[in-house]
């Protein structure tokens, strides 16, 4: 008997299989009879359970999805057998679309929870299968839907772009973005704590010329902001620089006391854009010195610039302090 066993590799070798037609007629009489069984076998009915993807979608008005319902659906169904081999080798299907409106029509939240009958729903959810398939009952029984308020307001948009300039230029106005707000909407609990929204992140080099670009305007997740977009304006143009003298002022003073400084006025050195060059006077800026700082034992007063306009750049002081001289009556 072993020893039959161990030739029976040897009868389905090919050059046996040529030289023995017993085995060949035995061969394909197997192959007919189980596409036979197979055929028979698929032609029946079947009761089983499929799977489905599932897509919510169109939430009530002022309303979003705030939990995560179930993302698949089990379908026990009744099919014809060849009806469940397509399923089966079918890679990809469309999934079962829920309307959200729909669905939540007609029944009381608890603390903002549906609990929705799927059995109530299995006339819509079978027609989104093939009509060849019988569903019959569908898992879970409940599907529990959390839908929270949503509310808009504006709020400004700030850039987050990084300038390097070529040299000799430099910002002509402070960079400008339009609109200056946006409306963002979404859950409560998040718009309520946004004061204002960035841009996208962006460099730009060697600048020498004015540009104008539009920045998608970042938002947290769960939200939308309008417009999504902002137009941004860098204004640029090329800087030189100029020198004036300006008077130093003396803050501090108490009202009784005199006190002279040497030298009186200083010499200002700083760079201002073209457009504003013949512009710039000695009342543009206030260098100061403070009283309340003078020590007995220094007799020099260190120099401050306590305001500049804003398009100036780089201020120099030519001396960067004084010498002082108290009168006293």
């Amino acid at each position: 008997m072993n020893k039959r066993i161990e030739k029976i590799p040897g009868y389905l070798k090919v050059e046996q299989l040529k030289n023995n037609k017993q085995a060949v007629v035995f061969l394909v009489c197997l192959l007919i009879a189980t596409a036979l069984w197979f055929l028979n076998a698929l032609s029946k009915d079947y009761s089983t359970t499929i799977s489905y993807p599932v897509k919510y979608v169109n939430a009530p008005s002022h309303q979003f999805l705030s939990n995560e319902p179930p993302s698949k659906l089990e379908l026990k169904v009744d099919a014809h057998g060849f009806t469940l081999l397509r399923h089966k080798l079918s890679l990809s299907f469309s999934p079962i679309i829920l309307n959200l409106t729909n669905l939540t029509q007609g029944v009381s939240p608890n603390n903002r929870t549906y609990e929705i009958q799927t059995r109530l729903h299995l006339k819509r959810i079978a027609s989104q299968i093939s009509n060849e398939i019988q569903v019959r009952e569908v898992q879970p029984d409940i599907i529990r839907i959390v839908l929270d308020s949503l509310i808009s307001k504006s709020v400004p948009v700030k850039t987050n772009i990084k300038l390097e300039f070529k040299p000799q230029f430099n910002l002509k106005d402070p960079v400008s973005v339009i609109p200056r707000e946006v409306k963002i909407t979404g859950p409560a609990a998040i718009v309520d704590t946004i004061r204002f929204l960035l841009t996208e992140q962006k460099t730009y080099n060697n600048l020498d010329a004015t540009i104008e670009r539009n920045l998608e305007v970042l938002h947290p997740e769960k939200t939308t902001v309008v417009p999504p977009k902002v137009l941004t304006k860098v204004s640029v143009e090329k800087f030189t620089e100029k020198e004036i003298k300006v008077p130093i002022k003396i803050i501090n003073q108490p009202v009784n006391s005199n006190i002279k400084l040497f030298p009186s006025e200083v010499k200002l050195s700083c760079l201002v854009g073209l457009s504003e060059f013949d512009n710039i006077n000695p009342g543009d800026f206030q260098i100061v010195v403070d009283y309340a700082l003078i020590d007995s034992g220094n007799t020099n007063l260190t120099l401050r610039v306590k305001s500049k306009p804003v398009f100036i750049d780089q201020v120099r002081l030519k001396p960067e302090s004084v010498e002082y001289l108290i009168e006293t009556n």
